[in-house]
């Protein structure tokens, strides 16, 4: 892996567990007030995405 992959690789993971955790936030607050979930849900799956971009990228460039 090269350094620049690796800080990538960092920056993306941390990047995407913000948005997890905020969009998790937002579905937990969201319960307290009988309002819908599914904005903090999807917004914590597209954070789970971003943390794995750089892990899909690795898989698809290598095959």
């Amino acid at each position: 892996m090269t350094p620049m992959l690796g800080m990538f690789t960092f920056v993306f993971n941390l990047v995407g567990l913000v948005i997890c955790l905020a969009g998790l936030t937002l579905a937990q607050r969201r319960a307290k007030h009988q309002q819908k979930r599914w904005p903090g849900y999807a917004l914590a799956g597209f954070g789970f995405l971003v943390a794995t971009t750089p892990i899909w990228a690795q898989w698809l460039l290598a095959g």
